[in-house]
């Protein structure tokens, strides 16, 4: 079965580069069909660190959701991503499933505008659950 999935992306930690490459390497894994423009947002938690950039893709997998995330995980690995760090403090790459075939599977979608935003932009006409 395909699978429809929206992926937030987010970096505070040379966020232009990373968030870059981050799309490219989903972009060799998956068919991502339309991405969200990067939002600037200030950190969450722990204020004394550099500003988050944030955004969202479309990506379509037959992968099952457990299988996605520890694929998201490794490439946050490759990628560099410390975490022994708290969790709300700096990152290279952060990756996470937010809609899940037209289902929210992230609480954090509820609470944070900046996911929504990138939700709205490449799903203009989806309605959270």
């Amino acid at each position: 079965m395909v699978h429809e999935v929206v992926i937030g992306l987010g970096s505070n930690i040379r966020p232009e580069t990373h968030l870059e490459l981050a799309v490219k390497e989903l972009e060799s894994r998956f068919i991502v069909s339309r991405r969200s423009s990067w939002s600037r947002t200030e950190p969450v938690g722990i204020t004394d660190q550099p500003d988050f950039f944030n955004g969202a893709v479309l990506l379509k997998t037959n992968l099952e959701q457990n299988a996605l995330k520890r694929m998201l995980r490794e490439i946050e690995d490759q990628m560099g991503r410390d975490r022994s760090l708290p969790k709300s403090g700096p990152r290279v790459i952060d990756l996470d499933i937010l809609i899940w075939n037209r289902e929210v599977v992230d609480e954090d979608y509820y609470e944070r505008d900046f996911l929504r935003k990138g939700v709205a932009e490449i799903l203009p006409d989806f309605e959270a659950n």
